[in-house]
């Protein structure tokens, strides 16, 4: 029988390191956990020790990860979590087969335009097969690490993300689900859209784009910076000027809003799924996966 070993880290050990880490010090992680703050920092020093490095950093502000913390608390916070899976599965594979189900919370991570226009007919319709799933629903920019760093870091089980030109991080896998196509917006009936300033803004996924950018000899650098799709929508359909999004960020568009094809040549990216190698076998991550893809094959 395997015995433990002065370096394993029990559940409650790792409960605590998120715990500290996710409330920003020792006081508030105790508070969170009630526990006393001498209990916390007493574990967090014998998870050190036991570790070999030093995980967070004491101020008087409170305590921050190290970057070997955000690494023993990424995947503390993916050990806990796979702890529970383990839990609800064994659960239901010990119920007939009649009355086999997932069940239990699906943390989702997705940028703006996947969770107003996919997600909600997706949820819907994985909740009406499975009631007992709890779906919970982070909005990410896709910047940065973006969604799929919500998955490394162990706070999401599953993230949609644009994966071309995307660095993966280790240790995670994707799929891919459907191609978004960009197209020209403009204010409606405007006679030169093309003379128009770009409003451009963070999350356009400008490695997308960049070489039809780099082809086209009429779009002008960005005058006008927004935060978000929708605040490009917005800009648009005042008229102060003309953009180039994809599919999904166009659903709904105001009527002022003009959509022009770019043609054959058009750019596009491509969106799909990220998550962990563990994750993706179980029961609710694969449910989701299913009406991901039914949804993604629609557009």
């Amino acid at each position: 029988m395997a015995r433990t070993t002065d370096t394993d880290l029990a559940p409650h050990e790792l409960r605590i390191l998120v715990a500290v880490a996710d409330a920003g010090g020792f006081s508030a992680g105790a508070e969170a956990l009630g526990l006393t703050q001498s209990a916390v920092s007493h574990s967090v020093r014998g998870s050190e020790r036991k570790i070999g490095a030093v995980l967070f950093e004491r101020g008087r502000s409170g305590a921050r990860p190290t970057p070997a913390g955000d690494k023993a608390v990424a995947h503390a916070r993916r050990i806990l979590r796979l702890l529970d899976v383990l839990v609800a599965e064994v659960r239901g594979a010990a119920r007939s087969e009649a009355t086999q189900w997932p069940e239990g919370p699906l943390r989702i991570a997705a940028f703006r335009s996947t969770a107003l226009h996919l997600l909600p007919p997706v949820l819907q319709r994985l909740r009406a097969r499975y009631p007992e799933i709890e779906p919970q629903v982070r909005i990410v920019r896709e910047v940065g690490r973006g969604t799929a760093g919500e998955v490394a870091d162990g706070r999401a089980d599953l993230a949609i993300a644009t994966l071309d030109g995307t660095h993966l991080p280790a240790g995670l896998v994707a799929s891919g689900l459907f191609e978004e196509s960009y197209s020209l917006v403009h204010p409606a009936g405007h006679p030169a859209p093309r003379s128009l300033p770009l409003v451009d803004w963070a999350e356009n996924c400008g490695s997308y784009t960049r070489a039809w950018w780099g082809a086209q000899d009429w779009i002008p650098r960005a005058t006008i910076e927004a935060e978000d799709d929708g605040a490009v929508l917005s800009l648009v359909s005042g008229g102060h000027g003309m953009a180039i999004m994809p599919t999904l960020s166009l659903v709904g568009a105001p009527d002022a809003i003009e959509i022009t094809d770019l043609g054959p040549e058009r750019p596009t990216r491509r969106v799909g799924y990220v998550t962990t190698p563990e994750l993706a076998g179980s029961a609710v991550v694969r449910a989701l996966v299913r009406e991901l893809r039914a949804a993604g094959s629609a557009i």
